[in-house]
């Protein structure tokens, strides 16, 4: 038998728009994991969210400037491409499909694990990926019902767990908690502020360029 791929990440959202904190993060678990890549795939229709300020072109173009020179960083469009809801499910199927043998590694915030009973065919997500669960610092391990049961039958406490199967693992791992959201962003922005350092330079750039988050009053003052 050869040597299995290292794992592919997957990080989904809408990244509307995608700021220093998914990086961060993405950063982290791609060195710290050991994984081959993090592929940052915007939803087009969001299944458990509004649906984003800015169109799908533009959060696409802010991505591919976000990460453009760093290895191991990728963006996937395969969910904007695909018509109705963006379902997790959907994207995971269609990647394992391709890639039968890659551990495939899906990446969560807490809030999203914590929900993730709501989601669509969720009890087949462990049978395509692992699940890296990002922790918040102090967090005291405890998950209740449905999601207690998921996690206890598929808990991993080691990364090379990861690296040692296609999928079925459940790993918490901390990164560095940066408290920045997009939904923030864009309000600093309606609100006539400057986005500087919480968005890289580029992405900076296609903001001031697309003023997409001002509001129609001040879009108005700066034609």
């Amino acid at each position: 038998m050869g040597v299995r791929p290292a794992p592919v990440g997957l990080l989904g959202g809408s990244f509307d728009p995608v700021h220093v904190g998914h990086l961060r993060t993405a950063w982290e678990l791609l060195t710290g994991l050991g994984l081959a890549e993090v592929r940052f795939v915007p939803s087009r229709v969001p299944p458990h969210r509004a649906p984003a300020i800015a169109p799908g072109a533009l959060r696409l173009r802010m991505l591919e400037a976000a990460v453009a020179g760093q290895p191991g960083f990728v963006v996937d469009d395969c969910e904007l491409r695909r018509e109705g809801p963006s379902y997790t499910v959907d994207t995971l199927a269609t990647l394992r499909a391709s890639q039968p043998h890659r551990p495939l590694v899906l990446i969560l915030g807490m809030d999203a694990f914590l929900g993730l009973p709501g989601w669509h065919r969720w009890r087949e997500i462990p049978g395509l990926a692992h699940i890296v669960v990002v922790q918040r610092p102090g967090w005291a391990e405890q998950f209740d019902g449905e999601l207690g049961q998921l996690y206890a039958a598929h808990r991993v406490d080691e990364p090379a767990a990861l690296a040692a199967a296609p999928a079925g693992g459940i790993l918490l791992q901390q990164v560095t908690r940066l408290e920045i959201a997009s939904s923030s962003i864009r309000k600093l922005v309606a609100d006539g502020g400057d986005p500087r350092y919480l968005v890289p330079d580029a992405v900076r750039e296609l903001m001031q360029a697309n003023p997409i988050y001002l509001r129609p009053k001040e879009v108005q003052s700066r034609a």
